[in-house]
């Protein structure tokens, strides 16, 4: 009998130690369980932050690079003749609606004499705020174009309506012979040219074909006009 107990004993050691190396192992199991899940939660948890960090930082990025204007460089250039309204915050007094010269100067109060000419509207502003800084503080100012009376051409010869038109918008030829009413029948349609002043003073001649144009051939003669542009229809 006392070999079976001891045996007994034995197998009954054996469980016990092979139940606590099971226990030990599932606890193990159970820790590492939770960190992979604790882990997988943390990556799964980085992805949107990251892309939340990637949304600022573009968010940042247009804040500080703003669209670019692809406008750019179309305003208007103010010359002699042109209508002016130039408004100062808070100074009625300086306020004016005043006429642009021959000379290309305009005249306000305080300031007297202003060159004008050649400047763009913002130009402009920036330029007499400048002079303003001198009686004013901080002087806020914005200048409108009531009236566009520099930028203008010509058409002349066999047209409908030969005269002086306003260049207040983009202009082609084509489209300054339509807006002169077209040419008359016996127009040598062929010949037609732009005269127009250089930047050295000379006078340059453009060649333009009209039968071409309205065929949608050649069409970089078709080009836009400036001012004081002449068109001839002969």
């Amino acid at each position: 009998m006392l070999p079976l107990r001891i045996l007994s004993l034995g197998v009954r050691g054996m469980s016990n130690r092979l139940s606590s190396i099971i226990a030990v192992v599932l606890i193990l199991g159970g820790c590492c369980s939770a960190v992979s899940a604790q882990d997988l939660k943390s990556r799964s948890g980085d992805g949107p932050r990251t892309g939340l960090d990637r949304a600022d930082n573009h968010s940042s990025d247009s804040a500080q690079n703003p669209a670019k204007k692809a406008s750019g460089g179309d305003e208007l250039i103010i010359g002699p003749d042109d209508v002016l309204v130039i408004n100062v915050w808070k100074e009625p007094e300086v306020s004016q609606t005043v006429p642009v010269r021959p000379d290309g100067k305009i005249s306000l109060p305080l300031i007297g004499p202003v060159m004008a000419s050649g400047l763009t509207p913002t130009q402009l502003q920036v330029s007499i705020a400048h002079e303003l800084e001198s009686y004013l503080e901080h002087p806020a100012v914005t200048v409108i174009v009531h009236e566009v009376k520099s930028q203008r051409f010509v058409v002349v010869g066999q047209v409908a309506k030969p005269g002086s038109y306003d260049l207040q918008t983009p202009m082609t030829v084509l489209g300054a012979i339509a807006g002169a009413g077209g040419p008359l029948e016996y127009a040598k349609l062929k010949g037609i040219y732009v005269l127009r002043t250089g930047p050295n003073g000379e006078a340059i001649r453009l060649p333009f074909n009209y039968k071409d144009a309205i065929k949608g051939k050649n069409l970089a003669q078709n080009i836009r006009l400036q001012s004081h542009d002449t068109i001839v229809v002969p």
